[in-house]
């Protein structure tokens, strides 16, 4: 049974995880399964935005333990771990960072839990959406190990480091309403799906190319690059857009009271 679906609708992905009965816990079949999702939808020039969920009661509940409990029996570890296999990342890092190589917003919709993978797999969107009382945690600690698929990466891009050192060192669940104060969940809705459904509706109605352009400045404004640089970026990306074609449509749309079309 597919570990991951993907269905385009009205430009939008619709990337579902499918493993319900295992609250979509990740084996490396399922690892698999979602960064093949996640590559397919790079080249995609239809798509305006991307909703990220999982089926069922949980959003993704970590590290299949079955998975785990073969490779922590297996011995050295090491050229598994360390060889790089996709870029700069290796296969679980990728389930991660992979969404952030999507050049259009990612908009994560999460239930019930989001543990380990699955805590970093959201982290990876653009943004998160999560129904009251969602518990999310870095488990990796419960298990002897430290965070390894990416989140050292995403996180300090949007926590405190002592909020990281926290969750890191003693892997307890955190709920969605803290997650709030502490900058890994966006906002809380009764239903994450139907309002990640309204938001990347919103951004499909939005220019699609202005849309894409600001992912990558966001990127570029947070990747550490010099003031100069982000300020050239804002500039050079500015220069793309004006007198463009989407550009002219949403001027001309916006004059005329209509809705633009692309």
């Amino acid at each position: 049974m597919a570990r991951v679906t993907t269905e385009i609708r009205d430009h939008v992905a619709h990337v579902t995880l499918t493993r319900a009965d295992k609250m979509n816990a990740v084996d490396p079949d399922m690892a698999q399964a979602i960064v093949d999702a996640g590559e397919a939808l790079i080249g995609n020039e239809d798509i305006r935005a991307v909703l990220l969920s999982g089926a069922g009661k949980g959003f993704c509940a970590g590290l299949d333990v079955a998975s785990f409990g073969k490779h922590a029996s297996g011995g050295d570890q090491t050229d598994r771990i360390v060889a790089r296999t996709h870029g700069a990342s290796n296969l679980m890092q990728r389930v991660a960072t992979v969404w952030r190589d999507v050049p259009v917003p990612v908009i994560a919709a999460v239930q019930g839990v989001a543990f380990g993978a699955g805590f970093q797999l959201a982290l990876g969107a653009d943004v998160r959406i999560a129904a009251p009382g969602t518990k999310f945690a870095v488990m990796e600690a419960k298990w002897g190990l430290i965070p390894d698929m990416g989140g050292m990466v995403l996180m300090p891009k949007l926590m405190r480091s002592d909020v990281i050192r926290l969750m890191t060192y003693t892997a307890e669940p955190v709920p969605a309403e803290k997650g709030v104060d502490w900058g890994f969940v966006t906002e809380i809705a009764e239903d994450p799906q139907a309002r990640a459904l309204e938001i990347v509706t919103a951004i499909a109605d939005k220019s699609p190319s202005a849309t894409r352009l600001a992912k990558a400045l966001i990127a570029t404004a947070e990747s550490g690059a010099s003031e100069a640089d982000v300020l050239m970026a804002e500039s050079v990306e500015q220069a793309k857009l004006i007198g463009g074609a989407h550009q002219i449509e949403i001027v001309s749309a916006n004059m005329a009271g209509r809705k633009p079309e692309f």
